[in-house]
């Protein structure tokens, strides 16, 4: 079994940075978890040490529709009214900035980071569910 937490920083790692830039491999027989961010030196993913029918990559925030897509489905159910507005946020430089901004104003920002996390942990456990990982914590 996997600490569930194990999982989440992986997560994290990968979700930290643009897509493809940071990845993070897990044995699923051993939970040995492996990384490789392309912006540095770590390195741990070797193609002798991993048996790639045993292992998985932990999926980006982008794979499991929590980018954009959860700002979006924040919006409709908090400030509708502001949908145009945030959409045309995301059509340019600078969104989630003037998206956070924008929460701050309407105090809404604390509510944000609830609904990011709650809806991050459960696509999270969902992912694992569907890809027979067996977690606790």
């Amino acid at each position: 079994m996997i600490k569930f937490n194990d999982i989440q920083d992986a997560f994290f790692f990968v979700g930290s940075a643009s897509y493809g830039m940071h990845t993070a491999v897990l044995d699923k027989r051993t939970g040995q978890m492996f990384w490789r961010s392309e912006m540095g030196d770590l390195d741990d993913i070797s193609e002798a040490d991993i048996d790639w029918e045993y292992c998985i990559e932990i999926p980006h925030k982008n794979d499991l529709k929590l980018g954009r897509d959860l700002v979006y489905d924040f919006v409709l159910e908090h400030m509708p009214d502001e949908y145009d507005r945030v959409i045309g946020y995301f059509h340019g430089p600078g969104a989630y900035r003037l998206y956070k901004e924008l929460l701050h104003s309407k105090g809404l920002l604390q509510t944000w980071y609830d609904y990011e996390n709650q809806e991050e942990e459960r696509a999270l456990r969902e992912w694992c569910i569907d890809n027979e990982i067996e977690v606790s914590g």
